[in-house]
């Protein structure tokens, strides 16, 4: 599951947080050859962008075209993104199940909470990497310059690295931060 937020333009990590998060799934998929792999891309709302598939070509078609742009609300809905994810699973097939979540891991958006019960009473791991720095970024604007608050100041975006590691935690998955390398 993979943030397409505007957050994820921020360039505490270079080129930005989305472009090595994408990095990060191509070294992924070249690690699990063997293994079905899905593509949720979420913001404000979620999408299944590829089902399940040995197809790791066609998994980098999809996942190369994501921007912030692609989905239209805005916002970071984690519960969402998870929900989703496991909506995508073949619910019949008994292999093991896991969510690797990719984001900054501002949920701007409800309690999840309740989702991350289900997942671990179902027995899906979510796996996090955790991409920005805790010193945040300036988030840029679609319009030029960066988002600013209701004041005036320029708001910034930071990893929530507690927040990620709960939600492994809660599910017996594992958080780690992107780092070059």
């Amino acid at each position: 599951a993979l943030d397409c937020s505007r957050s994820m333009l921020a360039q505490d990590i270079q080129p930005s947080r989305l472009e090595r998060a994408k990095r990060e799934i191509m070294d992924l998929l070249d690690m699990i050859r063997s293994d079905r792999a899905g593509l949720v891309a979420f913001a404000g709302s979620a999408v299944l962008q590829c089902p399940l598939t040995l197809d790791h070509q066609a998994f980098n078609i999809f996942l190369r075209v994501l921007t912030p742009d692609f989905l239209p609300a805005g916002g970071t809905r984690l519960g969402a993104a998870i929900q989703t994810a496991y909506d995508g699973f073949d619910h019949q097939a008994d292999t093991e199940k896991a969510i690797i979540l990719i984001t900054d891991g501002e949920n701007t958006s409800g309690d999840i909470d309740p989702v991350l019960e289900q997942m671990a009473k179902q027995g899906v791991r979510i796996f996090c990497i955790g991409v920005g720095s805790p010193d945040g970024a300036p988030i840029p604007d679609k319009n030029g310059g960066f988002k600013k608050d209701e004041a005036g100041a320029i708001v910034l975006s930071r990893v929530d690295e507690k927040g990620l590691q709960k939600i492994a935690d809660m599910t017996g998955g594992a958080y780690v931060r992107s780092v070059a390398g």
